[in-house]
């Protein structure tokens, strides 16, 4: 009972670590869109890429998005002037074909009919790559947006992360939904 009354709180914790910036009301009632966009910001403050990962100590953290304009409008609305873990951080968006090279997550949304082979390419690239389907992490995703209880939440494949070289700290997997362990 007391594991699950930490986890809650861990969870709140999280939400309103995501929310931070937002009015009251707003983050009360933020669409979809909006939330998804300040989880995938706050998701990169939770994960460690490896060194190669950047060119330089102060290259920018470049969050791509693919089939989800919506997602990109509000990413491209809170990022300007952030900072995580002293680097920028940029938004870029995607095309259908178009390599995720250069990113260092991915998300790729609902309209987007190449995602299988996209999550393949993050993976090898060292991505973090998130979705927002109903088998996201069979797919290949590292993070996937679930909707439960009219809000949005996100499960966490360990390991989809090890095979992209990445680390999720613990505090981000106390407040996923679900998260799937390596095998």
């Amino acid at each position: 009972m007391e594991a699950l009354i930490r986890g809650r709180r861990a969870a709140a914790i999280f939400l309103g670590i995501v929310l931070l910036g937002m009015p009251d009301a707003r983050a009360q009632k933020a669409a979809e869109p909006t939330v998804k966009a300040a989880f995938l910001y706050k998701f990169t403050g939770y994960v460690e890429w490896p060194a190669s990962s950047f060119a330089h100590h102060d290259t920018p953290i470049v969050i791509g998005v693919i089939g989800a304009e919506d997602v990109a409008a509000e990413l491209e609305r809170i990022v300007p002037g952030r900072r995580v873990n002293e680097r920028g951080v940029a938004v870029k968006r995607l095309r259908e074909g178009e390599s995720p090279r250069g990113t260092h997550l991915l998300f790729v949304g609902r309209a987007e009919a190449g995602a299988r082979a996209m999550l393949r390419l993050a993976q090898q690239l060292g991505i973090l790559a998130v979705t927002e389907t109903e088998r996201g992490l069979d797919n290949g995703a590292t993070i996937n947006f679930v909707i439960a209880d009219e809000r949005v939440g996100f499960e966490v494949s360990l390991a989809s992360a090890e095979r992209s070289g990445l680390r999720i700290s613990s505090r981000m997997l106390a407040v996923a939904r679900r998260v799937v362990p390596r095998p």
